[in-house]
């Protein structure tokens, strides 16, 4: 008895001595990370500024807002939207085979290991490194916005699919290989049918992140609603960053609450 509680007690100060190291390393960390921001600096017209970007949400350019034009928020934020759809689509395409090469119980471990590599590669760069080297090949437009969600949709896309196909029930695709099926037999058959669900709860959830970085790539002139918003704030137009943001949050806000909606419904079958 005495035995067992001396172990209890060793255990809990164990215990004690790794959360405080967890905790110490915390702060270390905090404290670096601090020293890294330097000083800050704010400029005296920052805080008119700010006043300024607020009053302008309050007081939005109607004609910006609810203008059915080029220069709409509603034009821009279907453009938006539209390169945002076809970079998942397209990048979705390019994944679902990359996501079965870098699967090991699909393919071999050589062909897994540098499909891997491969993902892990693309998933390194950023997508506004991405955007701007997209810009100097096509020239700036909505085309490069594209290809730009494409190919960053492609690391993030391929590496969930692959894992969702990996977590799968081994029974199935033991009965197929057992009744003398070939690969694309068990993909077809045994995998996808599992797949299916959780393939597009990903792509709702790509989508909605691409929409987001749509908006960030138009500032490098990649299309979307990020560069009249950029044109804006440079020319202290307040009003009409003020409709710009409007429009881009009740839209986000729809989509946000769209895209959960569908993926909880998938879930739930």
């Amino acid at each position: 008895m005495i035995d067992k509680i001396n172990e209890m007690y060793e255990s809990r100060s164990s215990d004690k001595y790794f959360k405080a190291l967890w905790v110490l390393g915390l702060v270390v960390l905090i404290v670096w990370s601090w020293s890294a921001l330097g000083s800050i600096d704010i400029s005296e017209k920052g805080p008119t500024i700010a006043f300024n970007i607020i009053s302008g949400i309050f007081h939005p350019n109607l004609e910006t807002l609810l203008g059915l034009g080029e220069s709409g928020v509603l034009h821009l934020l279907l453009e938006t939207a539209a390169i945002a759809f076809m970079g998942t689509i397209v990048g979705a395409i390019f994944s679902i085979p990359l996501a079965f090469l870098a699967s090991g119980k699909v393919m071999p471990m050589p062909i897994t290991v540098i499909t891997r590599l491969f993902v892990m590669a693309v998933r390194t760069i950023p997508s506004f490194v991405y955007g701007l080297m997209f810009i100097r090949v096509t020239g700036p437009g909505a085309f490069a916005g594209v290809m730009t969600l494409s190919v960053t949709s492609i690391g993030m896309i391929s590496k969930l699919f692959s894992e969702t196909i990996d977590d799968l029930d081994d029974s199935i695709l033991e009965a197929l290989d057992a009744a003398g099926c070939s690969t694309f037999q068990k993909i077809r058959c045994g995998i996808i049918p599992q797949l299916w669900s959780s393939l597009i709860s990903t792509l709702i959830f790509r989508f909605d992140m691409n929409l987001r970085d749509a908006t960030i790539l138009g500032v490098v002139g990649a299309g979307g609603i990020g560069a009249p918003l950029t044109f804006a704030i440079n020319g202290y137009k307040w009003d009409e960053v003020g409709a710009i943001l409007i429009g881009l949050i009740a839209f986000i806000l729809i989509v946000e609450y769209s895209s959960s909606y569908i993926r909880k419904r998938l879930t739930q079958g």
